[in-house]
């Protein structure tokens, strides 16, 4: 039997030698070491993406007030909200930002369509009428936005973004609409308390006279002027060396441009200029400046004129502004292009508003051409909550998170239910209301949660107050106490509120 064995073992031939298998394991080892050894835990940074950050509860709070700050100035004028996809067409975008559409975010085709994240809330707006074929609309449309641009935190230029928008769209009489725009954004500047400020105004057709009577080639415009909106960030002396070396325009024609650019007035700056010879011999010009006369005349009516200037280096880069352009500057936060050398670089803001008059822009989505005119304004929020937060920071200001009216606490063990049945009580009322999640919590952690989240009411309740069918009312800031009936416990809180608030 052995013998027999022994026989067919050496009879069958061995899968596999002893050298192949040395070598194939150690294969399978070189290629573990790459791929790593899943044992370990993989390690990564744990951050935001570059020009992206989170928010906090204090600073959503902040948020939350602006927004709600803004959204009620925006119903003031009468205007109805709309929502937009986050992404668009790719198509749908280009071409219409001048030299910022290299700073558009483009997605990897996922579905047969090439698309890009919006890059601010003007343009879906402008394809929104065309596509539904709508003539006349005030709107307003609050969301984030995405631009490909390097960031700098501290003075509230991110990646992602909230734009505010306020837009009215239709044919209407000449300047009406454009000055209660810039009426809305003073409003909404004093109603959020950020200080001094000034709005700059100018308009496209004075800018294209303006080139046009310095000898800029019609074909060099936009390369003029996306050059001159620079100039609320770098020195006149950088603009015109980009002028020159990048835009191609003649060194004659650059410095004509500069002595413009330094005039700065009102109604007697628009005199001067069409007294001026080479600026009164351009149509486009011309017809820009009878624009900003009626424009001041209106402004004056709305009793802002002392907050508005009119400022000819006032460019305002994207294409597709065709009129009156403004932008509102916060003047304890003006730039500053030294910030961050020898500054403190949150001082250095910038614009926290701005907008202007888009009449072509529909146009180039209808399939006829058929034009609608536009004006509209956006709030730099992102700047406005720099400024907001860096305020409440350097004065130790402590912001409520919630808005808690009314605590429930038990005075001793077992009252849970109690607690509860309070609690349904005050939320079927509408009265926003907490209790602790613990079923026999310590009243002093109770207290000092109201005094730690600012709620100004506790309900207070105990074996004796059960059997008599009342509740301790308690005003947290004062501690001042007071005996409430049960039945009139909502009616009382409710009142207490009111005299608070």
């Amino acid at each position: 039997m052995a013998l027999s064995v022994l026989q067919e073992i050496t009879r069958t031939p061995p899968l596999i030698c002893f050298g192949q298998i040395s070598e194939e394991v150690a294969k399978l080892l070189e290629l573990k070491a790459k791929l790593g050894d899943d044992s370990q835990k993989t390690k990564f940074v744990l951050k935001c993406p570059k020009g992206t950050r989170d928010y906090n509860p204090q600073q959503m709070a902040i948020r939350e007030g602006v927004f709600n700050t803004i959204i009620k100035c925006f119903k003031r004028h009468g205007a109805e909200t709309i929502d937009t996809p986050v992404f668009e067409l790719k198509e749908t975008l280009t071409g219409k930002y001048g030299e910022d559409s290299k700073l558009i975010y483009d997605l990897k085709d996922q579905g047969g369509e090439l698309l890009s994240l919006r890059y601010d809330l003007t343009v879906p707006f402008a394809r929104y009428l065309a596509m539904n074929k709508i003539q006349n609309v005030k709107r307003y449309h609050i969301a984030k936005v995405y631009r490909r641009d390097n960031p700098a935190m501290t003075r509230g230029r991110f990646r992602e973004f909230y734009q505010c928008d306020f837009d009215i769209a239709g044919q209407y009489d000449a300047m009406i609409p454009d000055a209660e725009c810039v009426k809305l954004v003073s409003e909404i500047l004093n109603q959020l308390d950020l200080g001094e400020y000034i709005i700059k105004i100018n308009h496209r057709k004075v800018l294209d006279g303006m080139f046009a009577a310095c000898g800029v080639p019609d074909d060099k415009f936009r390369g003029a002027c996306s050059a001159v909106d620079k100039l609320d960030k770098t020195f006149w002396d950088d603009v015109r060396a980009e002028m020159i070396q990048e835009k191609g325009i003649d060194p004659i024609a650059v410095d004509k441009i500069g002595k413009y650019v330094e005039l700065k007035g009102r109604t007697e700056l628009i005199d001067k200029l069409l007294e001026d010879e080479a600026m009164k011999a351009q149509k486009s010009a011309v017809e820009g400046l009878e624009d900003l006369r009626v424009l001041f005349k209106y402004l004056e009516l709305y009793g802002i004129t002392d907050k508005v200037v009119f400022d000819l280096s006032l460019a305002r880069g994207l294409d597709y502004y065709t009129g009156v352009i403004y932008e509102a500057i916060l003047q304890g936060f003006a730039h500053n292009p030294k910030a961050g050398a020898d500054g403190d670089e949150s001082v250095s803001v910038g614009s926290v508003a701005g907008g202007g008059r888009y009449d072509g822009l529909v146009g180039m989505f209808d399939s006829k051409g058929k034009k609608v005119p536009c004006v509209g304004v956006s709030i730099g929020v992102e700047r406005v909550f720099a400024i907001m937060e860096s305020r409440a920071l350097a004065s130790n200001t402590k912001t409520r998170t919630t808005e808690t009216e009314v605590y429930v606490v038990s005075a001793q063990k077992n009252l849970v239910e109690e607690r509860m049945k309070i609690c349904k009580e005050l939320w079927d009322a509408d009265i926003k209301t907490e209790q602790s999640y613990k079923r026999n919590p310590k009243a002093l952690d109770q207290f000092q949660y109201c005094e730690t989240n600012s709620i100004p009411i506790a309900i207070i309740i105990g074996g004796s107050e059960i059997e008599m069918g009342v509740v301790t009312l308690r005003i947290v800031g004062s501690r001042e106490e007071r005996t409430v009936q049960r039945e009139k416990m909502v009616e009382e809180i409710k009142s207490v509120l009111a005299n608070l608030n």
